[in-house]
């Protein structure tokens, strides 16, 4: 299986402000063409994070789906980040994954964070979907989801890299760092976390830190927290290897959630 390329986007964001959120990363991707299979945006990527939904939600065929959709055509790789979508009289904070071919699938988040009110204003997910680049299988995550192992267990090796989009506080950067190395180590699978640095409109500084780590939680990548995109190039020989030498992933727990 060929290595997977992956590139992670750490921007400050313009509050509620889509149009300005899209030049800018018209800007951060296009240096990527032809330099990265799958492509990270931050949570919210194109408003900041808001619990005031019914200012910037847009529905399916909206602004930000749109771009992203280009950008995977102009990329010629897979572009996912989350942005705030409305639908059947919900607002979702839904990770969109699109692909070179146009099509779009989705997550929408899990665990919303109750400490800002999420939880009052937008609808949980109920899926895990597994997305597929050339055999690689990926699941996708947003922010607060790292918090929970159980919603996050790599099942039978169900998924080689564990991807989480994010709008996390520096004030609990350092919570960030060791679940980010936790999830790799009890799952056996890459990880990418991909943040956002500046200030939101609420007065919430975030100091970047994305990262990638490999299946025993050596850090890969770390973005530090400044504006930019680093590429991480990951083998899937390795991790394999890895898994048979050490294949601690045999005697996990079985489980269903319910």
């Amino acid at each position: 299986m060929q290595n997977l390329r992956v590139a992670l986007v750490q921007a400050d964001l313009a509050w509620h402000d889509i149009g300005a959120n899209i030049a800018r990363f018209d800007a951060l991707l296009s240096p990527l063409a032809g330099k990265a299979d799958l492509v990270a945006l931050p949570e919210m990527f194109s408003t900041g994070f808001t619990m005031k939904p019914s200012e910037v939600a847009e529905g399916m065929d909206g602004l930000a789906t749109a771009a992203l959709r280009r950008w995977a055509r102009e990329l010629n790789a897979h572009v996912a980040g989350s942005v705030v979508i409305h639908e059947s009289g919900r607002y979702y904070n839904r990770l969109l994954w699109a692909r070179p071919d146009g099509t779009i699938e989705h997550y929408d988040k899990r665990h919303l964070f109750r400490m800002a009110g999420e939880d009052a204003v937008y609808a949980p997910g109920t899926l895990a979907p597994v997305m597929d680049i050339e055999g690689w299988k990926i699941r996708p995550f947003i922010c607060y989801d790292l918090r929970f192992p159980v919603w996050s267990r790599n099942v039978g090796n169900a998924c080689d890299l564990a991807l989480y989009v994010a709008n996390w506080p520096a004030k609990r950067a350092r919570h960030w760092r060791a679940l980010l190395a936790a999830r790799a180590i009890e799952n056996q699978c890459y990880v990418v976390g991909v943040n956002r640095v500046g200030s939101d409109g609420n007065g919430v500084a975030y100091s970047g830190d994305s990262m990638a780590l490999d299946y025993s939680g050596e850090v890969l990548v770390d973005a530090g927290d400044g504006e930019g995109t680093r590429v991480v190039e990951l083998s899937h020989e390795t991790l394999a290897a890895y898994r048979s030498s050490f294949p601690a992933w045999k005697d996990a727990d079985p489980f269903t959630l319910g």
